[in-house]
């Protein structure tokens, strides 16, 4: 089973990106996600990380598109 809830390397690894660029994604609120304890960690739901790559490919697929239409036209 899968853990629910993802720490910020995870996604980094998991999109290959680095640090910054993820935590970018988590306070911009593109990527959703929560603090944990004292510290105020940050962690982030798989599922929403699911989601968000959903939202990239719609997103990369909109303007693929666009640019189709716009080179028929």
């Amino acid at each position: 089973m899968s853990p629910r809830f993802l720490k910020i390397e995870d996604v980094q690894e998991i999109l290959n990106v680095s640090s910054q660029q993820a935590y970018a994604l988590v306070r911009s609120g593109d990527l959703p996600a929560i603090q944990v304890g004292g510290r105020g960690i940050w962690r982030i739901e798989s599922t929403e990380l699911e989601a968000y790559i959903e939202r990239q490919y719609a997103a990369a697929r909109g303007k693929a598109e666009q640019s189709r239409n716009s080179v028929d036209g």
